[in-house]
């Protein structure tokens, strides 16, 4: 059973079926299980990815340069991040937005030492604006602030119920892995996560769950110690 976690998020999830903007069923039901999980003791820190909205490498297409999108992407990501703070709040539990970078009066400026304090309150710590650099996707981010306020695991939560040896979306051959070294995920070039980030969590022997975030209770399951999606660890 974990006590703290690092639950990540793609912004797309949070924009429903379509991935795009805010759609606020998805919203509701993102943020029940969160709340029901951190009612029951657990330590809840999230990273929102925001390509609902923008996506740093989008903009290379459409002329913007890449430091200027990616600034644009991190923007996204507080974005998303406030718009569910508000609604884990409507389920009773406290949800505090951090950015990486200062953007005070709208949300904290992220400190690991102020995170983790609203974590052993019982909140739920929302830490947005990825590494606060270009050129790292929210991915690495998840995986440093893990490192950072020493979770338990990344809990990486995707449209499938795991890793697999392709995409199962396009190939009804592929087969999911229950488990996974970050050796055999590299070397099978399996996109779990970006190098960067593999290398961050490989290098402070952080394990990663990926899982399906849309499987009902799936959350609460983990939070259990039940097994759910694929466990990639050194």
């Amino acid at each position: 059973m974990y006590k703290r976690v690092l639950l990540k998020l793609s912004g797309e999830s949070l924009g429903g079926a379509v991935g795009k903007g805010l759609d606020p069923e998805s919203l509701r039901k993102y943020s029940k299980e969160i709340a029901q999980a951190a009612k029951a003791g657990l330590q809840i820190a999230i990273v929102n990815g925001g390509g609902n909205i923008f996506r740093g490498l989008q903009g290379l297409d459409k002329g913007f340069d890449r430091v200027e999108g990616d600034r644009m992407g991190m923007l996204a990501t507080v974005i998303n991040s406030l718009a569910l703070s508000q609604f884990i709040k409507d389920e009773g539990v406290k949800a505090e937005v951090f950015s990486a970078t200062p953007m005070e009066p709208l949300v904290r400026y992220y400190n690991r030492d102020n995170a983790v304090k609203v974590l052993e309150e019982g909140g739920v710590a929302l830490i947005a604006g990825g590494t606060g650099s270009p050129f790292f996707t929210t991915d690495s981010g998840a995986a440093l602030r893990a490192l950072e306020i020493k979770a338990d695991v990344v809990l990486k939560g995707t449209r499938v119920d795991g890793v697999y040896t392709a995409d199962p979306e396009k190939d009804p051959s592929a087969v999911k892995y229950d488990e996974l070294t970050f050796d055999e995920a590299m070397a099978k070039h399996l996109k779990v996560l970006d190098q960067t980030a593999y290398a961050l969590c490989n290098d402070g022997n952080m394990p990663i769950i990926v899982f399906d975030v849309n499987g009902e209770g799936n959350l609460l399951k983990l939070v259990n110690g039940e097994k759910v999606g694929t466990l990639v660890h050194k």
